[in-house]
């Protein structure tokens, strides 16, 4: 049987282009160059507070992701994943399974709202992210979020994650 990632196509014969689309300007690049590190390395300019992210959280996020303060009823269903989480029930969320606040800050910058992914200013972001890990109790409620304090937030969930340090071998691609 023959392994079909085995099978190399012969490119010697194909043109240089293919004359679809056109090359990306670097401003379109660096529109989507938008992935932050764990250390924080990538994130942008701004800030946002606890109280910020609240008001915006209410408005955008809480259709899907529901109340923060208010439990929901019994037996209801939300469309998306809880964010705050406790010891108790043990559902994966921010404050029990996420290992950095950056890769929060990241995630909501990237994919949030559903609707309208993308569309929150980074001030946005700073605050929703400063709100939900307030949530969490990781943060204190004065906590301002920017791009030096982020990263020195330690999750709780941290020490849980291996880092994967291989630097070779046929596991490696």
């Amino acid at each position: 049987m023959v392994n079909t990632y085995d099978i190399k196509a012969d490119t010697t014969q194909w043109p240089v282009s293919f004359g679809f689309g056109k090359p990306a300007t670097p401003q379109q690049i660096a529109a989507w160059d938008i992935d932050v590190r764990p250390d924080g390395l990538g994130l942008p300019a701004g800030s946002g507070t606890v109280i910020q992210g609240r008001a915006i959280y209410n408005t955008k996020c809480m259709a899907c992701h529901g109340s923060i303060e208010k439990a929901l009823p019994p037996g209801a269903k939300l469309p998306a994943p809880v964010l705050v989480g406790d010891s108790i029930s043990k559902v994966k969320a921010i404050g029990n399974y996420w290992p950095y606040a950056s890769t929060v800050f990241d995630y909501i910058r990237r994919s949030m709202p559903y609707n309208l992914p993308g569309s929150l200013t980074d001030n946005e972001v700073y605050g929703v992210t400063a709100y939900l890990l307030n949530a969490n109790k990781i943060i204190k409620a004065d906590a301002v979020l920017d791009a030096k304090t982020l990263p020195m937030i330690v999750m709780p969930a941290q020490k849980l994650f291996i880092n994967d340090d291989r630097h070779g071998g046929p596991e490696i691609r």
